[in-house]
Order: structure tokens, then C-alpha cells, then sequence
């Protein structure tokens, strides 16, 4: 044999040759070494395809092995012949899931053993989990992003396992990486272990639950994100169409029959193919946008509506003679998504097919008059709307599909729209078309902006008039000015189409009520909304093309997009009037722009009547048909709301800015967060353009105090961040700080009579004070340090006011001093950055002094434990000031049995922060400390104390 033997020395760490075990090996001969699967090897010789060596669990046992049997890994060994300790050179978490799933082994197969059915299944579902995520980690093929989080996924498992079986709890750092006991104190290890403990119990509970609607794992891959994305490849269109089509995708509710996103557009050729060659295999959206409560929709479905662009009707006839050009109905296809957005199903190379149902039978079968009864039945009627058949496939058990429909893969995706175009570039680039909710994100950043109305043509009802069957509507709907000039390229039916002129409408074959439901997203440029209007003209379209271009627009509907109070068109259903007149005539926007556009403004222009008279008409009749839409405007610079837009637009009315102000702080939480940065753009321009004058400063501080309380909320807490950047990028007003401050202080000086204002005040103190500090960063950088004495004076008497009332002995103010020392230590990091931290620390100091003995205790203690987590603690001169403070206070109630729980949080607190390396504290200091806290008490009383706080 050829030697391969490594020899174990006294060196401390050499190279170690072994493997693991893939297959099991039974011995044939004494010579041979039996092996099962998950062995671990130390191969000392090899030699032709045979290793020889031992196991690491039975060393004194050596023999010969087949190779092909091993998977060899890397690893060193420390210590000497006598005893030595092997260290695989893989990362630390795939060697705990290997050790992990030897011990797991052994307790499934007693499992097994004691029939107990219900736990062998847990705990074989982990097992495989863990074997899964392990492969995927040694595969190395994994991004940062994916890996990071596969990790967090493979350490939590372990801990709910180890819970699970009755093992020992592992606790870890927020990376996942076990704790050294010998690198971190013991405070920390038993905050550790008691935070894991707490979440495990939580998640068990939660698996418990009946409840639960979400799957564990989607939890943990989107808690970081309110944002999230479909990815969507089309791969191809199987359907035998006959002519060019549109295939349309969106998200759809089945339960709301309503749609949630905007079309996603394909054009189909003919031929089987994209008509645009460049898109051929890059056919890829993104529907963006969802956010939680679109997780909590009972069901998703992604809805295919196919529009078939040509005849009227398909028929074996000389196609010269027909009219071209005609978008018709012709089918659907569902899939549900729901497992997909809620994460139970994420496979992106899988390929899915949506099974593709006709509408109904074809017009010319109709017309041919065949025995309809010889066809296999369907899911749609031969009647049906789009609408309606899409309805009837999602509860429809199974569809005829014959083979037809699309296939396409999808992936959910974390993030917005540019979070995943920097995490994703594989999938999503400039080039994948983006299909937004027709709604807005739950969270609306800074320089986001968006002017959108999505406009749906609903339903109508049209009298045949003089012909003998009913008409075969068309409307087609175009944007125009107030002098009717048509605005181009402001029309988008679908997402990676390009904008057009007009929307032409499906057409139903001889139906007296269509119903479209086709939705249309209309993006003006915001200065031209307020002179812009929707027209809507209504044409009969023949299926012989001479007769069809005799054919007129027979009459026309409107709506304006502005309200005559400024706002825009309101949310919701719309009954359009339908006016007849000459087809010039409907074509001159001079002669229809001062008519009612819907019934509702109608009545308000002639209540008693209800209708216009006769002479202000002109040469319009209004006729007897009908036609609704449903608009939705997505805008962050136009605002349905008239209190809003008030104070929008303060500078047109300033008699009004008071009122306005006042009726700020009624309008509706999420309006308001939607138009974020212009109102706090509002509201601080009224401030710098008044500098001179006091008048709205206490308007502006409530209106700010108001829009702070609303994003503390549950409700709108996720729009932090929109604040935190519009503070750090957006926000300019470099005088801000000189009123915020004197405003605040009046507020303090006058607590007894201005509680409530002041308790507001306090809870957005945090915030106040971010606007206050980079207010005087910014007019730092601008008048290099001028004024610096007044903003240090100001404070200095800020505080001063602060701590006369905290020494007060008003009843009144019992609830402001305890929100005062709840929301202090908030602003202590920021305030550190403008103002002498030493000096900081002194006021912080005298601030804790003046709250009254025996009152206040379990606050003041909390108080300073946010202070000991502050940037201020971790300071040597600033600890010098406010370390000798703790530990006095600490003795103070320590003595008189005070708050024993948040004492003992507050020393395990400082000891904690003291024993971090960055503070550079000795066991010396931690020990002067504990002298000097305790120094006047007996030795009994010391050991209980210190047996208390788990130190003695």
C-alpha cells in the first residue's frame, strides 16, 4: 500500500484526511471496517479506489473501506496522540446541523420504537428540512441575500426542534452564531437565553394556533419587508386564436370579483408568436405594490383574459369584405395564487400551466345555426362577459381546455419596485415591465411620485333605435383639454405597452347591456390635470365593412377630472349622462364642457327638476341611454380632500391658513401619510415664510405634533422610514429650530394649563427634536456656528423649565412628568450631535434629581436604563457624570425596597454595558462599583441583595 498516514505530533493544529459515510458497508472480512450512513472517517492510508482507516467514534477499530463510499471533507486536529479534537473546516452552522441531525437520529428512531406517531412525523419533517437546507448550503451556489437568509430559516428550525424534543437551548447573537460563554457575561447569556426562549414559546403557540393563516417560513423571509412582488415569466400562449390577439394578465380577488393590479400586456401575433420579435423569451412583469393586507385576502387568483384583435365574427368568408380591427372577447384563464403570495409554494423553475377557457361557442356557430347541444358542455354561457366567465372558471371544478392555455413560472419577491431591481438584477431589469396595485403601497417614500387614475369602463344599457337586433357598442375613451385638444400618449391599457391616443373597448356581439369591466390606467402630467376631462363616444361597429364606415359615433358621455372645489374626481361609481347630438357636434368639447357630466351633478345644478332644461342644452338631447364607470385616483400630488388641499395650496388663500391648519388635524390618518412630504413641505414653508411673526408657529408645532402621533400609530407605523429620509434628505427649513424650541417650552412652562397639549407634545418629542437638530445642523453648514450660544442657551433653559416642572407638586402634571421621563432619553443621541455631551449629561443629571422622593420610581428607573443604552453611557467623561447618579439612586431604593424588579434590570443593565469591550471597563472598576452601591449595608444584607440580582 501506498502511505497516505498524517502523524499526530505534539503540534497543536495540523491537516486532518477523513470524510463522512454516504452509503452504508457491511465488512466481508475482519480486514474491512462496516460503515453506516453519516459516519464519520479518519482515513490514515489509500490505495486504489480502498481507503484504510477508523472511525472517529471507535478508533481502536481499523480496516479498509471502499472510497467511493466517502465523501471526503477538510478539517484540523488540535492536541497531541494522546487526545486530540477534530475541527471540520466547513462553516461552524453546517458542522451544528450535522451534529444536530446525529442526535435527532437517535431520538426518532426511539419514536419509532414507542409508537409515537405524531412526534416521529415533527421530527422526520425537520430532519428532512435540515438534510435540505444543509445540501443548499454546501452547495455554494447561494447569493449573500438567499444564504443569510437560508441561515436564519436552519437556526431557527434547530432551536424549535431542541424545544421541541426536551434538548438543551442554544442561545445566539441576532447573526444566528452560538454564544461563547467565555467572550460574553453572564447578564447577557440569560438575557439571551430568556429572549430565545420567549420566541420559541411564541412560535409553538402560533403552530398551536387554528389561526394561523400564514406560513411560518414566509413570516420570517417578508417580516422585514411591508413590500413585496409577483415575479412573472410568460413562457408561451398554447391557443388556437386564429388572428392577433391581446393576452392580458392581472391579480384578481375572487372574493371582491374586483381587480388589484393593472394589466400586465402581451400583443399575440397570428403565427403563434409575440409580435414584438425583441421580447421573444424576455416576455417577464412584475406586479409590485402588495403589502400585508393583500396577504390577508382569503384568495388571489392571476387571471389571463385573452382579446382576440380582427373580425367580427370568424367565419370561412372573403375577409376583404369584413371589418378589421375589432378587439373581441374570446377567453380566460385562472390560477389560483394564493399559496404562492403567502409563501407555501415558491418554486421559480417550476413551469405552470393555466388551462385556457373559450367564451362560449363562436359568433359564426351561432350563426350557422349547428345543434350547440353536440359540443362537450362549457364553464362560460354563450352570452357571457369576460367578467363573468372569469367568476365561473374560479369556482369551476375542472375546465375543458383541450390542451390550450399559458404557460408561466412565478416567484414572490421581497421589497419595492427598486429593493428587488438591486437585489434581483437577474430576474428584474429596465426591460421587465412593472404592473403597479391600483392602490396605493402600505409604505410611500420621498420622491415617489406617482399621478395615476385608473378608469374602468363598467356597464352600459343601449336602446336598438331603429335597427331590428341590438347594436354592437364600441366606446372608445380619449383625453382631452378644456379646448379639446386630445392629449397623446397619456392612455396606457397595459403594462409594457406603450402609451396611446384612445382606448377602444371590447365589443359584444348584439348585446343591449354590455359589461366591459375594462380598466385603463390614465397618467396626465400633474399641471394638466385641472384642465383635462374624459370623453367617452359610443359608435355602433358592423361586421361588413362597408357598412361599418358609414357608422357615426351616435352619442358621447364625459367627466371631468377636477372637481369645482379643487379636488379631484372622487373614488368610486360614476352615472354618466349619455347626450345624442350631430357627430360633428360631439366632437366640439366647446359645445358639451359646461353640461352636467353624471346624474349626481346634475341634480345639484337643478335640484327641483333634476335635470337640465331644455335651453341650456343647446343642440344636445340627453338620452335614454346609460353608462357607468368607476375611477380610482393613485396620486401623490392630487388629494380628494378639501381640508387637505387647503392647506396644500395655503399660499392662494392665506386669510384661510389658520382654518386650514385647524382642519389638518381632522382629515382622515391615510390621506394624510399619502401626500407626507408635501404637507410637512406645507407646513414648515409657513413657518420660514412667516420668521418674522409668531402668528402660526403654535398652528404649525400641533399640525407637525399631529402628523408624528399619526405614523407613531399601529396603524401607520411602517411609514418611520418615509419620515427618517424625508428628515435626512428632503427637509430644509434652517430656522425651524428657533420655534420648534420656543413653542415646546412654552408648552412645558405652562403644563398645568396646557396638559394635553403638552402630553402630545412629549410623545413626539423624538421626532421634534430630529427636526430641531438637523435644522441646526443645516444652518451650521449655511452661517458657519452663528448663533451658537443662543441654541446652547435655549436648550440649557429648555431644560431648566423641564425640571421646574418635574419639581412641581401640581396633581395635574402627575402624567406629564411620567411621559417627560419616558421620552427624555429619546433625544439624547441626537442631541449630543449639536450640543456638549458632557454638558448634556450634567442636565440629564439634574433632570433625574428633581423628580420627587417616592414618586415616579419605577419611571425614573426606566428612565435611566434608556440613558445607560444611550450614546452618552458608552463616553468615559459622560459615565464619570451619570454613573455616580445611577448607583446613588440605585442605593436610595435599593434601601427602601423600592421597584426591586427594575432596579435589579437597571444594574444587570449598567454591568452589562460596562463589561463590552468597546467601554474598556476592568472587573477592578465593576468591583469599586459594587462597593460603593452596597458599602453601608451589613454582609447579610449584601449577599441577599447581590443573590437578587444574580451576582453573588
Amino acid at each position: 500500500m501506498i502511505s497516505n498516514n498524517i502523524t499526530i505530533g505534539n503540534s497543536l493544529s495540523q491537516t486532518w484526511e477523513g470524510g463522512d459515510a454516504i452509503y452504508n458497508y457491511d465488512a466481508r472480512s475482519e480486514d474491512e471496517l462496516s460503515l453506516q450512513i453519516g459516519d464519520t472517517v479518519h482515513i490514515l492510508e489509500t490505495f486504489e479506489g480502498w481507503y484504510r482507516g477508523h472511525r472517529l467514534r471507535r478508533k481502536s477499530k481499523k480496516g479498509v473501506f471502499p472510497a467511493c463510499y466517502i465523501h471526503l471533507k477538510e478539517a484540523t486536529v488540535e492536541g497531541n496522540g494522546q487526545k486530540e479534537t477534530v475541527i471540520p473546516t466547513e462553516l461552524p452552522l453546517v458542522h451544528e446541523v450535522t451534529t444536530t441531525l446525529r442526535e435527532w437520529a437517535a431520538i426518532w428512531r426511539d419514536l419509532y420504537v414507542g409508537d409515537k406517531r405524531e412526534m416521529f412525523n415533527t421530527v422526520r419533517d425537520m430532519i428532512y428540512d435540515l438534510i435540505e437546507w444543509r445540501s443548499q448550503i454546501l452547495s455554494g451556489t447561494l447569493p449573500q441575500d438567499e444564504l443569510s437568509e437560508l441561515k436564519q430559516k436552519v437556526t431557527s428550525k434547530m432551536d424549535y426542534g431542541n424545544k421541541y424534543l426536551y434538548l438543551d437551548l442554544v442561545v445566539r447573537d441576532k447573526d444566528g452564531n452560538i454564544l461563547d460563554p467565555d467572550l460574553t457575561s453572564t447578564i447577557s447569556l440569560f438575557q439571551a437565553h430568556e429572549a430565545a426562549s420567549k420566541q420559541i414559546e411564541a412560535r409553538i403557540q402560533e403552530e398551536k394556533s387554528q389561526k394561523q393563516n400564514l406560513d411560518l417560513s414566509r413570516q420570517a423571509k417578508f417580516a422585514s419587508t411591508p413590500s413585496f412582488a409577483l415575479f412573472v415569466t410568460l413562457k408561451n400562449v398554447v391557443c388556437k386564436i386564429g388572428e392577433d390577439a391581446e393576452v392580458l394578465m392581472s391579480l384578481y380577488d375572487p372574493i371582491e370579483s374586483k381587480f388589484i393590479s393593472e394589466n400586465y400586456l402581451v400583443r399575440w401575433s397570428s403565427s403563434g408568436l409575440v409580435k414584438d420579435i425583441d421580447q421573444l423569451h424576455n416576455l417577464r412583469a412584475v406586479f409590485t405594490d402588495l403589502g400585508s393586507e393583500d396577504l390577508k385576502r382569503e384568495k388571489i387568483s392571476f387571471v389571463c383574459q385573452i382579446v382576440r384583435v380582427g373580425r367580427m365574427e370568424l367565419r370561412d368568408n372573403n375577409a376583404k369584405k369584413l371589418t378589421s380591427g375589432l378587439r373581441r372577447p374570446f377567453g380566460v384563464a385562472v390560477m389560483d395564487v394564493t399559496d404562492i403570495l403567502t409563501g407555501k409554494m415558491d418554486d421559480e423553475d417550476k413551469q405552470h400551466f393555466i388551462p385556457f377557457q373559450p367564451l362560449a361557442l363562436d359568433d359564426a356557430i351561432r350563426h350557422r345555426q349547428l345543434n350547440i347541444s353536440r359540443f362537450s358542455p362549457r364553464v362560460a354561457g354563450e352570452n357571457d362577459f369576460l367578467q363573468t366567465v372569469i367568476n365561473k372558471v374560479i369556482v369551476a371544478k375542472e375546465v375543458n381546455h383541450k390542451g390550450q392555455g399559458l404557460w408561466v413560472t412565478l416567484k414572490l419577491l421581497p421589497g419595492d419596485i427598486h429593493q428587488i431591481r438591486k437585489d434581483f438584477p437577474h430576474l428584474v431589469d429596465r426591460s421587465t415591465a412593472v404592473a403597479r396595485k391600483m392602490g396605493f403601497p402600505e409604505i410611500i417614500m420621498p420622491g415617489d411620485v406617482r399621478n395615476d387614475i385608473y378608469v374602468t369602463l363598467a356597464q352600459g344599457d343601449f336602446d336598438k333605435g331603429s335597427k331590428t337586433t341590438p347594436k354592437n357598442v364600441e366606446v372608445t375613451m380619449s383625453v382631452h383639454d378644456e379646448d379639446g385638444k386630445k392629449l397623446e400618449g397619456v392612455i396606457f391599457p397595459g403594462a409594457g405597452d406603450e402609451g396611446i391616443q384612445e382606448y377602444k373597448s371590447v365589443i359584444y356581439y348584439q348585446v343591449k347591456q354590455p359589461r366591459w369591466y375594462e380598466t385603463i390606467k390614465v397618467a396626465i402630467p400633474i399641471e394638466d390635470v385641472n384642465r383635462s376631462h374624459l370623453r367617452f363616444t359610443f359608435k355602433h361597429r358592423s361586421s361588413q365593412d362597408c357598412k361599418d364606415k358609414s357608422e357615426k359615433n351616435f352619442a358621447l358621455a364625459f367627466v371631468k377630472l377636477m372637481r369645482y372645489d379643487g379636488t379631484t374626481l372622487r373614488d368610486g361609481e360614476h352615472d354618466l349622462i349619455v347626450y345624442k347630438a350631430e357627430a360633428k357636434k360631439l366632437e366640439d368639447s366647446s359645445m358639451y364642457m359646461n353640461l352636467s357630466s353624471t346624474k349626481t351633478e346634475m341634480e345639484e345644478k337643478s335640484p327641483s327638476s333634476g335635470k337640465n332644461t331644455h335651453s341650456s342644452l343647446g343642440s344636445f338631447s340627453i338620452s335614454k341611454d346609460s353608462f357607468q364607470i368607476s375611477t380610482l385616483v393613485c396620486s401623490t400630488k392630487l388629494t380628494q380632500n378639501v381640508d387637505l388641499l387647503g392647506l396644500l395650496k395655503w399660499r392662494s388663500n392665506t386669510s384661510l391658513l389658520q382654518q386650514n391648519l385647524r382642519h389638518l388635524m381632522k382629515v382622515d390618518g391615510g390621506e394624510v401619510v399619502k401626500f407626507l412630504q408635501d404637507t410637512l413641505d406645507a407646513l414648515f414653508n409657513i413657518m420660514m415664510e412667516n420668521s418674522d411673526s409668531e402668528t402660526f408657529d403654535t398652528l404649525v408645532f400641533d399640525a407637525l405634533v399631529f402628523i408624528i402621533g399619526l405614523i407613531a400609530d399601529r396603524k401607520f407605523h411602517h411609514f418611520n422610514p418615509v419620515l427618517e429620509t424625508y428628515i435626512r434628505k428632503h427637509f430644509s427649513a434652517t430656522l425651524a429650530y428657533t420655534k420648534l424650541m420656543r413653542v415646546l417650552k412654552n408648552y412645558v412652562d405652562n403644563a398645568e394649563k396646557l396638559t394635553d397639549q403638552l402630553l402630545k407634545a412629549l410623545k413626539a418629542l423624538e421626532y421634534i427634536f430630529k427636526f430641531i437638530v438637523r435644522s441646526r445642523v443645516l444652518f451650521n453648514q449655511l452661517y458657519e456656528n452663528k448663533g451658537e450660544s443662543d441654541f446652547m442657551e435655549s436648550l440649557r433653559s429648555l431644560f431648566a423649565s423641564l425640571n421646574a416642572m418635574m419639581n412641581s407638586n401640581a396633581d395635574a402634571t402627575g402624567g406629564v412628568k411620567g411621559a417627560a421621563l419616558k421620552y427624555v432619553p429619546t433625544i439624547v443621541n441626537d442631541l449630543k450631535l449639536v450640543f456638549d455631551p458632557k454638558e448634556l449629561s450634567k442636565l440629564f443629571s439634574e433632570f433625574i434629581l428633581k423628580v420627587p422622593l417616592g414618586r415616579l420610581v419605577k419611571q425614573k428607573l426606566i428612565c435611566m436604563i434608556d440613558i445607560v443604552h444611550s450614546d452618552l453611557f458608552t463616553q468615559h467623561d459622560c459615565r464619570e457624570i451619570l454613573l455616580p447618579l445611577m448607583t446613588d439612586q440605585l442605593k436610595l431604593h435599593l434601601e427602601n425596597q423600592e421597584e426591586l424588579d427594575s432596579c435589579c434590570q437597571l444594574l444587570s443593565n449598567i454591568l452589562e454595558v460596562l463589561y463590552r469591550s468597546d467601554v474598556g471597563l476592568t472587573q477592578r472598576h465593576v468591583q469599586i462599583i459594587m462597593e460603593k452601591l452596597l458599602r453601608t449595608n451589613s454582609q447579610m444584607e449584601r449577599d441577599e441583595k447581590l443573590d437578587t440580582v444574580g451576582l453573588s
